[in-house]
């Protein structure tokens, strides 16, 4: 078959348009034109009044040696590559030991999918609780302020992106297809199989819910295993060898094996890990404040008179801004119609993120705003960046009034350096609620001043950016793990061997299917050196 890509048609063309174009495109007679399927639809919105559906295409047809040697130049047509998953081992019948997977966020679940689909029957451990009592924990700190330290936003099936807009893209290099893996094995379980055609993909929490009982079902049926409520308080190592792990009950598990996929927030695994001696080193991450703007705005800047048109849906926005001070300000898992949620894991700790339905019909659109930072910043231990994050979470919780509630302050106030005593026309939507008064104690100086900085120049993007009435809440420190576990080309730790680190919370991760690829990366390194043994 053959691929075509960038191939443009108005946002309002008629069905038979896209044959038309395809056979335009090629240059053939209809009756060549055996078939044709969407491989991917996005759309260009650069130009608002003009704005165009993007087709990748796969297209059968009858002459194709004649075309492709007609096009051989033309970088927009090429041979449809495979993208089918292929299996790079299969377990012994008789396995010496079973590999332990520890977390079941995107990484761990697909790590645990591969070794199971694979024959090696893995154990999985996660420290919460299965996704809907999960949920319900969860909705506790939300809706009554009661907060369980290891069943929340953080901890529990399905990991941190079961509470997000469910963002189903990538920009990470994935020459072998994984992302397809993922995004297949999603549609077995549940999500709308749109998501394996449109540009932008994303389930949102509810669909989450149901995909990962799914999955649940589909391991436990291939001989996995699933234990919840089993928190690993320690690995055991022997002549720098994983020979096990030791649960919070005191139960220890023996295996020579370990995916550690723990996800961004297990600070108290990282210190248990550095404790032991396995190799740890600081990484950069950021930090900043979520802010929220009526929904109907963003469409309008980004669509014009497309906005509201269903093929475009709730529109997003990417942003980044270079300040004078050297800093980097930038928008960061930005959430068209969804809300701000309270995603803490430590108690007297307030700590932002974003999620959205699958629907994204809310009043606001919301996204991260964050400064960049590095150990520079953060000087000490490697674990250095995890204090740093605890004590602006502690102290936002201090400035929100310590009982969870969010500090809040209006954009024009937070420009003009003054206190925000009320709300304007945009009702902030994280809940237990927000106080609002002055954020500038919020975030190091030199991240307020970046800010500032930065929202004005936002607006000259996108023309309401910087309205007096957006709501900025604080604040957001979990944008990716503050530490990196080194692993070497087999995908295990470099002083650890049968450690396996992955993911985020690893530092080789940034979203859900980032995650699950590296999850199905680490599981095939890891079968491969149980067969060699």
């Amino acid at each position: 078959m053959l691929r075509i890509t960038e191939l443009k048609l108005p946002l309002d063309h008629q069905e038979s348009a896209l044959k038309t174009a395809i056979i335009n495109r090629l240059g053939i007679g209809s009756e060549a034109l055996v078939s044709y399927t969407i491989f991917r639809q996005g759309h260009d919105a650069r130009k608002r009044d003009a704005i165009s559906l993007v087709y990748t295409l796969d297209v059968e047809t009858k002459n194709e040696h004649d075309i492709m040697a007609r096009l051989q130049d033309d970088p927009q047509i090429t041979l449809t590559p495979d993208t089918s998953y292929q299996f790079v081992a299969q377990a012994p019948k008789e396995l010496n030991h079973r590999p332990i997977v520890i977390g079941t966020g995107p990484c761990g679940l697909f790590a645990g999918l591969l070794l199971a689909q694979m024959g090696f029957k893995p154990i999985i451990l996660e420290r919460g609780k299965e996704v809907r009592e999960r949920t319900k924990d969860t909705f506790g700190l939300w809706r009554k302020g009661i907060f369980n330290p290891e069943s929340n936003v953080q901890f529990g099936e399905g990991g941190a992106g079961t509470f997000s807009d469910g963002k189903l893209y990538t920009q990470i290099k994935d020459p072998n297809h994984y992302g397809r893996k993922v995004l297949t094995e999603f549609v077995k379980a549940g999500a709308p199989a749109e998501i394996l055609h449109v540009s932008k993909p994303h389930i949102g929490t509810f669909k989450l819910v149901t995909m990962v009982e799914q999955m649940r079902a589909t391991i436990e049926s291939l001989g996995g295993q699933i234990r919840f409520q089993s928190r690993v308080d320690s690995l055991e190592i022997e002549n720098e060898k994983v020979c096990g792990v030791t649960l919070a009950s005191g139960e220890t598990i023996l295996t020579n094996h370990v995916v550690l996929a723990v996800g961004h927030s297990a600070r108290d695994t990282f210190n248990m890990l550095y404790e032991k001696g396995v190799y740890i080193e600081a990484k950069p991450f950021s930090v900043g404040f979520r802010i929220e703007h009526p929904q109907s705005l963003i469409d309008k800047c980004r669509f014009g008179n497309s906005a509201g048109n269903p093929l475009l849906g709730a529109a997003d926005y990417k942003l980044v801004h270079h300040c004078k001070n050297g800093r980097a300000v930038y928008s960061f898992c930005m959430c068209p119609g969804g809300t701000v949620v309270a995603a803490t894991s430590e108690a007297g700790h307030v700590v932002t993120n974003g999620m959205s339905q699958y629907s994204r019909n809310e009043r606001n659109a919301n996204s991260a705003i964050v400064v960049g930072i590095t150990p520079e910043d953060f000087p000490g231990s490697p674990l250095a960046g995890i204090d740093f994050q605890r004590k602006l979470e502690a102290h936002a919780y201090h400035l929100g009034g310590e009982t969870y509630q969010a500090p809040g302050q209006l954009v024009g106030d937070f420009i003009a350096n003054k206190a925000s005593t009320a709300f304007g026309s945009v009702q902030p939507s994280y809940t237990p609620g927000v106080h609002l008064g002055d954020l500038s104690s919020a975030l190091p100086a030199y991240a307020i001043e970046a800010i500032r900085e930065a929202l004005p120049a936002f607006d000259k993007k996108i023309k309401g950016f910087a309205m007096a009435d957006a709501v900025l809440t604080g604040v957001e420190t979990r944008t990716s793990s503050p530490i990196r576990i080194k692993r070497n080309e087999f995908y295990q730790s470099i002083n650890t061997k049968g450690l396996y680190p992955a993911g985020e919370g690893a530092g080789y991760a940034g979203g859900i299917l980032s995650a699950a690829v590296d999850g199905i990366k680490v599981a095939e390194a890891l079968a491969l050196a149980m067969i060699a043994e």
